[in-house]
Order: structure tokens, then C-alpha cells, then sequence
């Protein structure tokens, strides 16, 4: 009866143990160290890996990528340019932590101003275009905040341009994945934040501006995007770097060792790039379809992507993948170039997966009136034959 008894207890502990939660990727199975972090594939923004990705944390000056995107988008949209004077407040000039000593009254480019935050992260020079673009601090802050929620950052909120401590200036390494996915797709934004070395002040007193991100040179691939460190904050990193077609964004906030925001955002990338694959489907300006147009200088204007097009998913994976386009039934000119007038659904065993915006690849004006009256008269003419 002995040997019964002993079965039956064998049994109920196997049992129990069929029935706990199997480990997940969520119990920090790379050993992370920090308070969070996330890698996502950096088109797509998919989730590859994460550990506490909701906490909330002090981004410090990882806020600066936020500050870049409005301004470089400004600068795409034609509401600002890059040759634009920016002069220094008295306030801006005299704002601690990090800094490139601007100085009451000096005028910068836009442009260079730009360098002087994804380079040196002067908080001078982000309070100086904040001030600029957005008329006050608060203004620019407001813009940052509507920019947030647009892009799903549900647990964010930003205080100042700049990232210097607040209880009240918070986001999560969920939320800034999400910005740092965005961030790639904002023109110029990577000419911006791979800018190693910058002599920003030639004279008369020399100041070269050294990339606070040391990852441009320790890891291969590496181009952007930005650092963070405060006494509370600890040491924040969003990084993002491309091998073999593949584009990962990682991030990792609170991090307390020196040079821990470095390694432990090398052990993410080195996993992504390890375990993940980019299948590429089309290539960024593939035109995959045509849509007539009412009233333009041409008839009709192709649909293209406007970024490469793909999966990612583990190395040695297998998947049956398809894709269907469709676009706005009619449309009139004008058109501009970039403007999404369709879409391209990614199918993967039969499973919608994704849509990608397909785009206009050219600009299509008014057409005339003569040439619409000969598009009407010849419209007329084949309708009678």
C-alpha cells in the first residue's frame, strides 16, 4: 500500500506543477539589469522582448528625441527650415545640467542647434528651439504632450524639453519604443543622432561636442538615438541599430552601474540580431498600385511604400506569406508626394498581421481648363464608339 501512496503524491506534484505558468520572456531571462526594458523590431514597432515595459521611469534626457521629432517635422512640413537664426533667452542660457553654454542673446541655425541637442544634449539649446518653435516652453510642451498621445504613449507625460528631473515628467520603456519607432521615420532624424564628434564652438574659446552615446562606436550598426542620466533617473538609453536588413529599437531606463545603459542595451541588440530575421517582402518606393485622379495635370499617380515592407520573426521560422493592396476609390487633384492614399495589408497564414501605408510618389497639380475639356471630349468620343 506503501508504493500506492507514494504514486498518488508523485502524481498531485506533477499535476501541480503542469498547471503553473510556464517562464515567459517577461521574467528577464536575459538578466537586464535596470528597471526596464524592451527590444521591437524597428519598422513595425513588434515586441521581440520585455521586462517591466509598463513601469513608469524618469526618461531624463532620452525627452530630447521627442524635442527632435517636432522639429525636424517642422522643418519637413515647411513650417520651419534649418537655416532659421535661433537666439538664446536668458532663461534658456541659464539652464543647468548638461549644456553647450549658449549665451544670452547668441544666435544659432536651427541646424545647429539640432546638433548641439542629439550631440552634446545641451539642455540650453533644447529650451532655446522649444522656446522657438513653440513660442513659450509651455507651448512646446503642449506640442509634445498632443504628439505623445497621437503616437499611443499612454503613460507619458512631459513637463520641459530637455528631460532635467520632475516628479511630474515620466514615460515608460514601452512608450519611448513607441517614439523611438517613429523617430526613424522622421527625415533627417539619423544624420542627427549618428553625429559622433561636432566643433560646435570653434572660437574663441574651442568646444567640441562629443556623442554622449558611446554605442556609435562600441557596436556595429549603431546610429542613434539617444542617452539619459540624472541622480534619479539613473542611466537611460534608446538605442537603435540595423545588420543585415534588420532594424531593432532598444531601450533601457534606470540602469544604475557606469556604462550599465551601454551593455545592457548591447545584450538586447545582440539578442534581436541573434534570434530575429527581416523577411523583406518590397522594397521602400515599390509601386504596387495606381489610382485615377479627377481634375489633375495626369490622370493617374502610383502608389508606392514608403518603407521597406517585411516580417520579422525567428531565425529558421517558416511562414506562408501574402499581401493585398487597396486604395481610395477617387480622389482629386491636387496630390502631394508622401500623402498615404492607400493601403497594403501583410497576410501571414492567412492572418492579417499589419497595414502599411502606401503613398503617392509624386506631386500632381491642378490640371487646366483646356486639358479638362479635352479629357471630357475624349472621354465623350470613346463612350460613343
Amino acid at each position: 500500500m506503501m508504493w500506492k501512496k507514494m504514486a498518488y503524491y508523485v502524481l498531485t506534484i506533477c499535476l501541480i506543477l503542469t498547471l503553473l505558468p510556464a517562464p515567459s520572456l517577461a521574467a528577464n531571462e536575459l538578466n537586464i539589469e535596470g528597471e526596464a526594458c524592451i527590444l521591437v523590431d524597428g519598422i513595425s514597432g513588434q515586441v521581440l522582448y520585455s521586462h517591466n515595459a509598463d513601469k513608469k521611469w524618469f526618461p531624463a534626457s532620452t525627452t530630447k528625441i521627442m524635442t527632435l521629432v517636432l522639429a525636424l517635422e517642422a522643418v519637413a512640413e515647411g513650417r520651419a527650415s534649418l537655416e532659421d537664426p535661433v537666439t538664446t533667452s536668458e532663461y534658456a542660457a541659464g539652464m543647468g545640467g548638461s549644456q553647450v553654454y549658449l549665451y544670452p542673446g547668441e544666435t544659432r541655425t536651427l541646424h545647429e542647434m539640432l546638433i548641439a541637442i542629439a550631440v552634446g544634449s545641451g539642455n540650453d539649446a533644447s529650451t532655446a528651439v522649444a522656446e522657438y518653435l513653440g513660442g513659450s516652453n509651455e507651448g512646446f510642451v503642449k506640442m509634445m504632450n498632443d504628439k505623445a498621445k497621437a503616437l499611443g504613449m499612454k503613460n507619458t507625460n512631459f513637463v520641459n524639453s530637455h528631460g532635467l528631473h520632475d516628479d511630474n515628467h515620466y514615460t515608460t520603456a514601452e512608450d519611448m519604443a513607441k517614439l523611438g519607432v517613429y523617430a526613424l521615420k522622421v527625415p533627417k532624424m539619423l544624420e542627427y543622432t549618428s553625429i559622433y564628434e561636432y566643433d560646435f564652438r570653434p572660437e574663441p574659446k574651442p568646444l567640441k561636442l562629443w556623442n554622449t552615446n558611446r554605442l556609435l562606436k562600441w557596436y556595429e550598426g549603431c546610429d542613434g538615438l539617444k542617452t539619459g542620466t540624472t541622480a534619479l533617473a539613473k542611466r537611460n538609453l534608446v538605442s537603435t541599430a540595423e545588420k543585415n536588413n534588420l532594424r531593432l529599437v532598444g531601450v533601457v531606463l534606470g540602469v544604475g552601474k557606469t556604462n550599465g545603459h551601454f551593455t545592457e542595451s548591447m545584450k538586447l541588440l545582440n539578442y534581436g540580431f541573434n534570434q530575429f530575421e527581416f523577411l523583406e517582402m518590397y522594397p521602400a518606393g515599390k509601386e504596387l498600385i495606381t489610382l485615377p485622379i479627377g481634375k489633375g495635370e495626369v490622370d493617374q499617380v502610383g502608389l508606392v511604400t514608403a518603407n521597406k515592407v517585411g516580417i520579422v520573426q525567428k531565425k529558421g521560422e517558416k511562414a506562408n506569406l501574402s499581401s493585398k493592396a487597396t486604395a481610395t476609390k477617387y480622389i482629386t487633384a491636387p496630390i502631394k508626394k508622401g500623402d498615404k492614399l492607400g493601403e497594403l495589408t501583410l497576410i501571414r497564414d492567412g492572418k492579417e498581421i499589419d497595414k502599411i501605408d502606401l503613398v503617392a510618389n509624386q506631386d500632381v497639380g491642378r490640371g487646366g481648363l483646356g486639358r479638362q475639356i479635352t479629357k471630357m471630349l475624349r472621354q465623350v468620343t470613346l463612350a460613343q464608339k
